[in-house]
């Protein structure tokens, strides 16, 4: 089954490489998706692929890059929107 969630993460999570790790971890589960800076200086994510592919990504995010530390997420489900193709760096 088909999921997808908007997930915010906050933390240090700028400026340690949590976009490009991100962007690798969703394309080695083969999601489709985005990451992006936000200006309150958490990370935002959108995925979306099988319903457990995602579920083991959303715990890896947990761990994020070595210099990461991750304090708090915020997971919200999406509808599946079907449009994104591969994952990527939103700027």
């Amino acid at each position: 089954m088909r999921s997808a969630y908007r997930i915010f993460l906050s933390g240090r999570v700028q400026g340690v490489g949590f976009r490009s790790w991100t962007k690798n971890l969703g394309e080695s589960y083969g999601l489709s998706g985005w990451v992006r800076n936000l200006p309150d200086g958490r990370v935002e994510v959108f995925v979306e692929g099988d319903e457990e592919v995602v579920a083991q990504f959303i715990w890896k995010l947990w761990e994020g890059p070595r210099s990461a530390r991750v304090d708090r997420m915020e997971i919200l489900k999406e509808v599946p929107t079907h449009e994104e193709r591969g994952f990527y760096i939103k700027y």
